[in-house]
């Protein structure tokens, strides 16, 4: 009677051996479950979860077609996921999918002040995990580091009870990493800048942003790593005083990378610049140049474009 007893109880709570803490920006965040409804913002979140198997853990997702769209890739891994929100959820509209876990970050699907954060999200029974790249704006922060995908990769796998998936996949991407970049010279880096978009002013990567840490691992160094930011708009004159050797351009929106090329190609401003005198452009898409298993392929892409591999 006793064993039985005790078998009943452990079967009624399994939540207790489970429960787990993890770091999310500034703050620990305790789980007494996986999470079983959850939602991801933007392309290079949803592709962590992708790639954690976790699309069975997904009821939608938010952030994309409002800016940026679903590659075959993608749309392939989230068939019939509903997209809740094109730009930036509201609070009625994440509780209308009775989500209980939110994968965002800041600027990636919450802004600092408004309406959707942790601290507005919690009391309706939504956790929340924050991307450890948009931590600068609500704290200080390492410079960007490839440790910063790593650890929320493997944090989710802790979150959801996969952490010898998340542990796996990370492992695998290391290896990767120091395959692709065995070869590279690191005693003269490659100066480079990285080109988002805008003509009166560009919006570009800072210190806390992940294409300074894939750059720097393909044996370049980001112009603008002294930016005390993640992503910021700056002027273009220390652009020219600083003459990138490469341009790495990111692709997305309405302003396609050939438009972006093609302005900084006919002002004459930018052609002293070495990128544009020698026609050195690297494109990057957006689930490249932002947090994600893509930065994988990325690095990969910049190393064949720095040294020519």
């Amino acid at each position: 009677m006793k064993t039985a007893l005790l078998a009943v109880f452990l079967l009624s709570t399994p939540a207790l051996a489970f429960t787990v803490t993890v770091p999310s920006c500034n703050r620990q965040v305790t789980f007494d479950a996986p999470p079983a409804r959850a939602i991801a913002n933007d392309v290079n979140l949803i592709e962590m979860m992708l790639a954690l198997g976790l699309r069975d853990r997904m009821v939608g997702y938010t952030g994309v077609s409002g800016w940026k769209t679903l590659d075959e890739e993608l749309r392939a891994g989230i068939t019939e996921l509903p997209e809740l929100s094109a730009q930036y959820p509201t609070r009625e509209v994440l509780l209308g999918a009775e989500p209980d876990f939110f994968f965002a970050g800041w600027n990636y699907g919450m802004k600092v002040g408004g309406e959707v954060t942790p601290e507005t999200l919690e009391p309706l029974g939504i956790k929340t995990y924050e991307l450890t790249e948009s931590c600068i704006h609500i704290g200080p922060k390492a410079k960007s580091s490839m440790d910063d995908m790593y650890n929320d990769l493997l944090n989710l796998g802790t979150i959801f009870g996969v952490e010898d998936r998340a542990q796996a996949l990370v492992d695998g991407y290391k290896a990767k990493i120091a395959e692709v970049t065995a070869s590279v010279d690191r005693n003269q880096p490659l100066r480079v800048f990285v080109y988002d978009s805008g003509e009166e002013t560009p919006f570009t990567a800072g210190a806390y942003a992940i294409p300074t840490a894939m750059i720097e691992a393909a044996g370049g160094r980001n112009i603008m790593d002294d930016l005390d930011k993640s992503w910021a708009t700056v002027a273009w004159e220390p652009v020219v005083e600083r003459n990138p050797e490469v341009i790495v351009i990111v692709n997305y929106g309405d302003v396609t990378a050939e438009q972006k090329i093609a302005f900084l190609e006919g002002n004459p401003a930018f052609a002293g610049i070495d990128a544009v005198k020698n026609d050195r452009y690297l494109v990057l898409e957006y689930v490249e140049a932002t947090p994600g298993p893509r930065n994988i392929r990325a690095v990969e892409k910049l190393v064949a474009g720095f040294w020519g591999n």
